[in-house]
């Protein structure tokens, strides 16, 4: 069976653990060829070498993307070595809730600084290649950003982690309509609770609260969404799925 993404290069950021890591497994097997992007170098070995055992093709580019110029440098870089870029994943993020009182600023700029500005930083460089790539080949390009059901629905103790998805949601919208013309799909996934080790950044009066809200709930697996993210690229050119909900089955 043909792989639809052969000949296609996707970059996908926080691909290290969870959403990330399976979003590249899965776009590895669909025939892309995948630069796995995050602070830890050993971790994207390891994910390199599991696509690798299975047949496809990876490469480790380590880089902390929340450091100012560092997304423009990582998108030249896969520019100038694969010679072309077809795919953006932004999937890096973090959570760090708690009570808005206690926890210390430099917690919210954290999140700022890498839910949000990076994910922009990325997706802007990103953009004239995106054009490019879509004038060939698949005859589109693609954009998928990793939002949350919390840019939806705002929750106490999570006022800043809120803000950065919210804001993530409304970007990727705006962006769809102002690229639909140019072959640019942009669009974005917003999951509820996740199997990944977003919730162990927590605060543990946070921890306890997510506990409460979320028990018995089945939580999804990152391959779940990474199936979703595959399914959005992998769609005729014609067809663009601008934005996904996906909620584990029983969480009210």
């Amino acid at each position: 069976m043909a792989k639809r993404l052969e000949g296609c290069t996707a970059l996908v950021t926080g691909a290290s653990s969870g959403i990330g890591e399976a979003t590249a497994v899965e776009l590895a097997a669909q025939g892309a060829r995948v630069v796995l992007v995050a602070r830890r170098a050993e971790r994207l070995a390891e994910v390199a070498d599991r696509i690798a055992t299975a047949g496809g093709q990876a490469r480790v580019l380590a880089a902390d993307i929340a450091e100012r110029g560092v997304p423009a440098q990582v998108v030249a870089d896969v520019v100038a070595t694969e010679r072309r870029l077809d795919i953006v994943i932004n999937a890096a993020g973090i959570m760090l809730n708690g009570d808005s009182m206690d926890r210390p600023l430099s917690e919210w700029e954290q999140m700022v600084d890498l839910n949000l500005t990076a994910l922009l930083a990325t997706t802007k460089a990103a953009l004239p290649h995106l054009v490019q790539a879509a004038q060939g080949g698949r005859g589109v390009a693609d954009v998928v950003n990793i939002s949350s059901i919390a840019g939806r629905v705002a929750s106490g103790t999570a006022a800043v982690y809120n803000a950065t998805k919210f804001g993530v949601t409304a970007f990727s919208e705006a962006m769809r309509q102002e690229f639909a013309r140019r072959d640019v799909r942009v669009s974005v996934v917003e999951p509820g609770a996740v199997s990944t080790e977003l919730f162990e950044h927590q605060a543990p009066k946070a921890q306890e609260r997510l506990s409460r809200i979320l028990d018995k709930v089945e939580y999804l697996h990152p391959e779940d969404v990474a199936e979703t993210i595959a399914h959005i690229i992998t769609r005729p050119r014609r067809v663009a799925l601008a934005e996904i909900v996906i909620r584990p089955t029983d969480h009210i």
